[in-house]
């Protein structure tokens, strides 16, 4: 264990660190979370939408989710080459990557041009289900943008004003993109959909198997017992989520049952976010009850935002992260907890969330409910039972540790 330790801790974290922090990688990072807002409101009209079954004559509100978690893919098509070219200080062409992000988006929906002019598009291609070709847009146009940096039309010392020369230059990468959009779609007939539909079907099939559901909440919970944020897995796990939704919530709409267990109700709004990524509420519990004043205090510090599925202050101050004592009962809870949770979503006992529900802050039990009905609380409970027994013993152990070090000290 102690070599396994040295190993994490002075190689694969660090590596792991460095990748996460490459400027592509986070860039988006960043703008998917720059987009959450726009998911949130899709939650928020979720929770407002189920006062129809008590207030008749409600407006439809749907509309307010379709433009706006229905635009994802246009938004990050827009945000991620910005955030790229913001990282590299490049911000006379921000604006413009992001603008000729949307504009080769927009070309590779393969809209059909009617004769009379009107434009016809498939709105379903803006939103989560376009957001892998968005990403794959995004990266190319800050890649186009990077490489025609280094080129001008002008010499050095030109008398020109500066934001004529900025025009012409910016004309070659513009020109790069949406020639590139035109070539894929209006000469080779590209679908560059249904190629991404055609690559991603094995990896979302994983995705939604027993095996890619533990794996999905294992590896994030590993990777955060090393201090690790799981969300550098962000641009993975909302390329499967995401969608995998949106087509739970179509199923509904026409009546037919929700197939996809692996989304991020699941993982967060449902039942294994207890206190956020590693189950880690029940821990806290336990240490409100410790002999310890140590574990007593970070109790009390960190209950309330744990109870909001914000654990940070529990991972970094008990701490969880790099502590073997309490990093094995989180790994045991990330292997035991989904797999329980798949099977009964499999085998029909609770209810397969099939609403657009990101408001992964709302109190678990609150959100199970909304999401699964009754039943998901039977589930949630179970879940609880299980995770308050897992770390129980190795809270014992850590508390009679601290306790023992406080009275030496004193």
């Amino acid at each position: 264990m102690k070599r396994f330790m040295k190993w994490m801790t002075e190689s694969f974290a660090p590596r792991l660190e460095a990748f996460t922090n490459n400027i592509w990688v986070s860039s988006i990072q960043e703008a998917i979370m720059v987009a959450i807002p726009m998911i949130f409101i899709g939650s928020i009209i979720t929770l407002i939408s189920i006062l129809q079954d008590f207030i008749p004559g409600m407006p439809d509100l749907t509309p307010i989710t379709t433009f706006s978690f229905g635009l994802l893919g246009l938004f990050i098509a827009f945000l991620t080459p910005y955030v790229v070219m913001e990282k590299r200080d490049r911000h006379k062409i921000k604006l413009l990557a992001g603008m000729s992000g949307v504009s080769l988006f927009v070309m590779l929906l393969n809209p059909m041009v009617n004769e009379d002019g009107t434009i016809q598009f498939i709105l379903e291609r803006f939103g989560p289900s376009g957001m892998i070709t968005a990403l794959l847009v995004g990266v190319f146009v800050a890649l186009v943008m990077n490489v025609c940096n280094k080129f001008s039309f002008f010499k050095k010392g030109s008398s020109l004003p500066e934001f004529i020369m900025d025009w012409f230059d910016f004309l070659v990468p513009i020109a790069l993109v949406l020639t590139a959009g035109w070539l894929l779609v209006y000469q080779l007939h590209f679908d560059i959909f249904a190629l991404i539909v055609s690559v991603f079907e094995p990896i979302n099939a994983m995705g939604q198997s027993l095996t890619g559901f533990v794996l999905f909440n294992f590896i994030g919970v590993v990777l955060y017992s090393f201090g690790v944020s799981p969300w550098v897995m962000t641009p993975i796990w909302y390329a499967i989520w995401i969608p995998a939704i949106e087509e739970n919530a179509a199923l509904v709409a026409a009546g037919q049952d929700p197939v996809n267990i692996n989304t991020f109700e699941t993982f967060f709004s449902g039942w294994l976010g207890i206190g956020g990524m590693g189950a880690t509420l029940p821990l806290v519990v336990w240490f409100l009850l410790a002999r310890s004043k140590k574990l007593k205090s970070v109790g009390k510090a960190t209950i309330i935002p744990s109870l909001f599925n914000i654990n940070e202050p529990v991972v970094y101050g008990a701490p969880i992260a790099f502590n073997p004592l309490l990093m094995v009962p989180m790994w045991i809870n990330g292997l035991i907890t989904p797999i329980i949770v798949y099977l009964a979503l499999d085998m029909g006992f609770a209810r397969i969330p099939s609403q657009i529900f990101q408001l992964w802050y709302t109190p678990i039990g609150l959100s199970t409910y909304i999401m699964s009905g009754f039943n998901g609380l039977i589930l949630l409970a179970v879940i609880l039972l299980i995770v308050f027994v897992v770390w129980f013993p190795f809270f014992k152990l850590y508390d009679a540790q601290e306790l023992k070090k406080e009275q030496e000290q004193n």
